[in-house]
């Protein structure tokens, strides 16, 4: 029973994580083509940002992962 609460626990860790991760990501891509439609004299400022907080979002979904892993090892 403990090692299925373990498993239980770590695959929480991850699925939270990483769906928020995707969402964020998919949020951020939307408002980017959004913008760029509008103003495609922005392509390089938006480009830019949009790279650095999809890079965030994804440490997020990182994160999980590795608390995860902790969960499993060190149980």
């Amino acid at each position: 029973m403990e090692s299925l609460l373990t498993i239980l626990a770590a695959a929480i860790a991850v699925a939270l994580p990483c769906m928020g991760a995707g969402l964020a990501i998919g949020r951020a891509v939307a408002s980017a083509m959004d913008t760029l439609a509008r103003q495609p004299e922005a392509d390089s400022k938006v480009t830019k940002n949009l790279l650095l907080g999809c890079a965030l979002a994804e440490a997020t979904a990182i994160y999980g992962f590795v608390i995860a892993l902790l969960i499993i090892l060190l149980k």
